[in-house]
């Protein structure tokens, strides 16, 4: 235990481990042994300076941590603030400044005057008021598009470093498993390869920027039996290599994020927070990660609160410390006071406390809070902008890309009004003239809750709003709230859709938190039914005979029956942020060419419960079950406005593809259609024999391809053996030999071609060094080659 005579190090000279000739590693281990016990612990803690006492804040327990004397807390230094810009409006440029302020308090109270490091929700957007909000991730996922999410989480880093933070709480990489979840609309999707490259782009973006991207949550969070949040998970250990895993290995691999945070969930009895055997047995051990582990909010306490495993703040702090967390936030509890009485009674080996401090400071120095020359205030903060253009028009790109057209039958889409004078369009619905119907519930102004003297703090446009520029005697009626049962409404909205030649229906959810909206954290869901009486609305606009655009704005897929197959076309926004009113308007009208893709699918039954589209055979309809899971739509999903063809698909490299090598399959594309589009080529492995049960299909490969009529592109797809594998009987990673098929398909449920192959060789054992994507190529082809 460190017990030498405390030194004021601020007037000893320049300490070694202030030297940047140093490696952070090098830094870390000099100034380890210097620290007091109480001066460790703090390092390994939060503080949350902004927490609210009112119990309307934007966590659990929020309101406990109200009132703590932060001088009392910062005297033996501080290792990081919890949420500064993220749990009240404020100016950005004054929030900016009173965050340099309170890093100055910091610096000047510890005898190591080191600063804290400052983090931040960042899932839709650096959440803070006034800063962009950008689509949700299940919008992410409907845009297929790795490079532009890499490209969005770029520019949020900027503006989140030009603050005065250093890391964000993001990408969520939760695999969907159950809809009913209340955070599906934190997630990218329900497959596993899909989450993984979308999230390692985002993960690129934050860590280019000089942002700490923060893994969660690691893991299983999703797969709680009716959705239920923090509900206990009895997953099986081939479930988790094979689904849940997979998205983290490649963000870690693939995007280089430096920290993690935990899952609440327990697994088969073990609570995530306290499992040696993955936070370090397979996280560091076996994938090499060096970054920190963070606990999620309260996680630590929970131990003892909510999970039964700790009798008390220092076992539950103990028990954390072994497993691998080394950062306790939002704030200090367990990780104090607690922790200290456990070391000095010998009850917690002081060399844990080593062990998370030497991780956290080395982190520290990556981020040049050792530096000497260590600012408080960024540059240029007095310019700080966090709305600007260029986000904008991210956030509106994304969101052209990310809406889903599902059905389009008939020709009412796209309405192009311009070149049909005299047709009556009406707009119908709660969420048509909603702002906050575009917003995730991670989005500032709906997770900090409602602050009138603020205002928004960005613009955001309603559909109705978008529309009118479009359709300028757009006739709108509202017809029922999201949530509840007041139907008093829905007679004006039928009588309005029954004297129109369209009408654009608009139903869906009000993201929240904890009970506060039909989606979002801690807002799950009993059945995928429509909240509320939409679903009421939703059928008596049916029975008008009104040719019906049905728009959902929406956090999860719901069930919309086969009474919607009456629908002439449905399109799915998966809360498409503050443009995506625009972008709505513009695939309505046309002047967008949609080309989103289903990132889960749309079941058919909202009473059934659902599953995802990586089922084996008995997970899909059979004749021994009356109960048909067929969805309505299938991941991958989605139309054009414009038509293509696949031609001359083929396997390249012959019939024979190596156990350890890899093989090469090809298709062109063309655009038959009168507008310029772009088409999604998914490749899934189909896997018929194989030693435990396997995914009837699932997707390993994928590629945007942008045409303009009549153009064409040669895809192809070159596809290492190490994408076949799967965790085997023994409980190992192997690629096994045997007949497989590569499947190209425009969904999960479309395939164009079948390519059958076989994998030659004896089974292969692989670890976390195998080859985790496709190498893709699209290459034009022209005229003279066609």
């Amino acid at each position: 235990m460190s017990d030498q005579a405390p030194i004021d190090m601020r007037s000893a000279g320049t300490a070694p481990w202030r030297d940047p000739r140093l490696s952070p590693t090098e830094r870390a281990e000099l100034l380890v042994p210097l620290m007091t016990l109480e001066e460790k612990v703090n390092q390994l803690v939060g503080m949350w300076v902004g927490a609210d006492a009112t119990g309307g804040g934007v966590a659990p327990l929020q309101a406990d941590m109200a009132g703590v004397d932060h001088r009392a807390v910062i005297r033996h230094g501080l290792g990081q603030l919890t949420r500064p810009f993220g749990t009240k409006p404020i100016d950005p440029v004054a929030g900016a400044h009173r965050l340099a302020t309170t890093q100055s308090e910091i610096v000047a109270a510890g005898r190591f005057a080191i600063p804290a490091q400052v983090h931040e929700e960042c899932l839709t957007g650096f959440a803070a008021w006034g800063a962009t909000v950008y689509p949700a991730p299940l919008s992410w996922g409907a845009s297929f598009d790795p490079e532009l999410i890499e490209e969005m989480a770029g520019h949020i880093g900027a503006s989140m470093r030009a603050a005065g933070v250093h890391q964000g709480l993001a990408p969520v990489l939760d695999v969907t498993r159950d809809y009913r979840w209340g955070r599906t609309e934190e997630t990218i999707g329900e497959d596993p390869f899909l989450v993984g490259t979308v999230g390692a782009g985002y993960v690129r973006g934050l860590e280019r920027a000089g942002i700490v991207a923060t893994l969660k949550h690691f893991a299983g969070y999703s797969a709680s039996p009716g959705g239920r949040n923090f509900a206990p998970v009895p997953m099986g250990p081939r479930e988790l290599a094979d689904v849940i895993l997979p998205p983290f290995e490649m963000a870690l691999r693939l995007g280089g994020a430096r920290s993690v945070m935990n899952s609440y969930v327990e697994i088969d009895g073990a609570p995530m927070a306290a499992s040696e055997s993955l936070l370090t047995g397979l996280l560091r051990e076996e994938w090499g990660f060096a970054g920190t582990l963070v606990a999620d909010y309260f996680a630590v306490r929970f131990l003892q609160t909510q999970h039964g495993v700790a009798a008390d703040g220092g076992h539950a702090a103990g028990l954390a410390l072994r497993a691998g967390i080394d950062v306790e936030l939002p704030m200090i509890d367990a990780f104090g006071e607690p922790l200290i009485e456990a070391v000095k009674s010998g009850a917690v080996d002081e060399a844990l406390i080593d062990r998370a401090l030497h991780r956290v400071l080395t982190q520290k120095a990556e981020l040049g809070l050792l530096d000497e020359d260590w600012q408080a205030l960024p540059d240029d903060v007095d310019r700080l902008r966090l709305d600007d253009e260029t986000a904008r028009d991210l956030a509106l790109r994304l969101a052209r890309q990310a809406v889903v057209l599902l059905r389009d039958t008939g020709g009412v889409l796209p309405l192009a009004p311009g070149r049909r004078p005299g047709r009556r369009i009406a707009l119908v619905g709660p969420g048509a003239d909603d702002p906050m119907a575009m917003l995730g519930c991670y989005a500032f102004p709906l997770h900090v809750g409602p602050h009138p003297e603020h205002g928004l703090g960005v613009e955001i446009p309603s559909l109705r709003e978008a529309l009118a520029t479009f359709v300028p005697d757009l006739a709108y009626v509202p017809g029922c709230d999201i949530s509840g049962d007041d139907t008093s409404g829905i007679e004006a909205a039928v009588a309005e859709a029954a004297a129109s030649d369209v009408c654009v229906l608009a139903v869906g959810d009000r993201a929240g938190l904890f009970g506060r909206g039909t989606s979002g954290e801690g807002c799950d869901a009993t059945d995928l039914r429509l909240p509320g009486v939409q679903a009421e609305l939703v059928r008596a606009v049916l029975a008008t005979g009104t040719p019906v655009v049905l728009v959902l704005l929406a956090g999860r897929p719901y069930a919309l029956g086969p009474e919607t197959d009456a629908a002439a076309a449905v399109v799915y926004g998966f809360f498409p942020g503050q443009r995506g009113g625009q972008a709505l308007a513009e695939v309505l009208t046309g002047a967008v060419n949609p080309s989103g893709r289903l990132p889960v699918s749309v079941p058919r039954d909202p009473a059934g419960a659902p599953a995802t589209y990586l089922s084996p055979i008995l997970g899909r309809r059979s004749q021994v079950s009356t109960v048909d899971p067929t969805p309505a739509f299938s991941f991958g999903h989605g139309l054009s406005y414009t038509t293509f063809a696949w031609e001359r698909a083929e396997a390249l490299g012959g019939a024979d593809w190596p156990v350890d090598g890899e093989t090469a399959v090809a298709v062109t594309v063309r655009n038959t259609g009168p507008r310029a589009g772009v088409e999604v080529v998914q490749l899934y492995l189909h896997d018929p024999v194989a030693q435990v049960t396997r995914p009837v299909v699932r997707l390993i490969g994928f590629a945007r391809v942008p045409l303009e009529a009549g153009e064409a592109a040669r895809v192809t797809f070159t596809v290492p053996a190490d994408l076949t594998s799967f965790t085997g009987v023994h409980g190992r990673r192997v690629v096994e030999p045997g007949d497989v098929e590569l499947r190209l398909a425009r969904s999960s449920a479309e395939p164009v071609a079948a390519l059958p192959l076989r994998l030659v060789g004896e089974e292969r054992e692989i670890g976390h060094q195998r080859r985790l994507l496709p190498v893709v190529s699209v290459d034009p082809i022209t005229r003279e080659h066609t």
